[in-house]
């Protein structure tokens, strides 16, 4: 039985509540309801760009989808047969819109100015944390429905690709964060169009 099999519609009216709420919490912290700089466009795939963490969906997005698959092996092995699949959803929902509320206070977007490559990061517009909470629930979601071995063959190829793409991935973004190499942060600023000593 996949994890999809026992969710129920009640199941999804209290995400979209959780959504609804995480919404309202994101726009009282500050933050655009979408682009700053009012381009109406859904996506962005420019990370140099003003557009970066403004649109629904950017390369980032797909890093919030390596959120999901982690979290379900996470949660999988820690808490299978403790507790229902549904309830590990939730669980996993929950982690990822916490995340996404501390990921736009001013400490941590200081903190990923200082520490990573995102020197001009403002924090997410609205649109853009709930695009990467729906890339995490198809992430979570496709981890259930799939082989181990696929997920875990997907989450590392899939982490490389972004690394050939935008010189960044969710590992290399956890590594800045946690412990911050200046040889891989210099690495990643020389895909950076222009000047890159800001």
């Amino acid at each position: 039985m996949t994890l999809a099999q026992p969710f129920r519609v009640r199941h999804l009216g209290g995400a979209v509540v959780v959504l609804a709420l995480i919404a309202c919490v994101l726009a009282a912290m500050g933050r655009p309801w979408w682009c700053r700089a009012g381009d109406p466009a859904l996506g962005s795939l420019e990370i140099w760009s003003q557009h970066n963490s403004q649109h629904l969906v950017d390369p980032y997005t797909i890093t919030h989808a390596l959120h999901g698959v982690a979290l379900y092996g996470i949660l999988w092995a820690s808490l299978s047969g403790i507790v229902s699949p549904a309830a590990r959803a939730a669980i996993a929902l929950g982690i990822e819109t916490a995340w996404e509320i501390v990921e736009n206070t001013h400490a941590m977007i200081e903190r990923y100015r200082a520490a990573t490559i995102s020197l001009d990061y403002y924090g997410d517009s609205v649109a853009n944390s709930l695009g990467d909470i729906g890339g995490f629930l198809i992430g979570y979601f496709g981890a259930s429905a799939l082989p181990i071995w696929v997920s875990v063959v997907g989450f590392f190829a899939v982490d490389g690709l972004l690394v050939w793409w935008i010189r960044d991935s969710l590992l290399l973004n956890v590594l800045m964060l946690l412990h911050p190499v200046e040889a891989v942060k210099a690495w990643q600023l020389g895909a950076m169009p222009g000047p890159v000593d800001r």
